[in-house]
């Protein structure tokens, strides 16, 4: 009976195991095929930032078409952000510079509302689907900053 017990929670906990590895690789599963700017290209405040809020900026930068696509629900619409996009990047001089924002270093909605875009994207989401998504998911928090 002990060894019967003993085996049936053997095979419980390799169970366990192998469904949160397999939740976890599907969360970030097709990130590695999202385009992202190199984090050497960042400033200093988004290298020290965690991993997720690195990753926020580093793809908003490398998608700005997508990304000026994607209303924030944060507020930042008050402050002249006129979409997601905008919580990442200020402006991008005529050179080719591109001046920071450092707005979502501090929001998590903004990076919440970025991985879900990355997320979608690997999936295989269009961005129209996204952009439902991303309203009907956070409308709860406020007025898009994007009509």
């Amino acid at each position: 009976m002990k060894t019967q017990l003993h085996w049936h929670w053997t095979i419980f906990g390799v169970l366990l195991i192998s469904s949160l590895i397999s939740a976890c690789s599907t969360t970030t599963g097709n990130r590695d095929q999202l385009e992202m700017a190199p984090l050497s290209q960042m400033p200093m405040e988004v290298r020290n930032a965690p991993l997720a809020v690195q990753h926020a900026y580093r793809f908003a930068t490398a998608n700005p078409d997508l990304m000026k696509q994607i209303p924030c629900y944060c507020g930042c619409g008050a402050i002249g952000h006129t979409s997601n996009y905008d919580c990442y990047v200020s402006e991008v001089n005529s050179n080719g510079e591109i001046i920071f924002d450092n707005h979502s270093l501090g929001c998590s909605i903004c990076v919440d509302i970025t991985q879900d875009v990355m997320r979608l994207l690997g999936d295989g989401s269009t961005p129209q689907e996204i952009r439902s998504y991303i309203d009907i998911t956070y409308s709860k928090y406020g007025t898009p900053n994007l009509p």
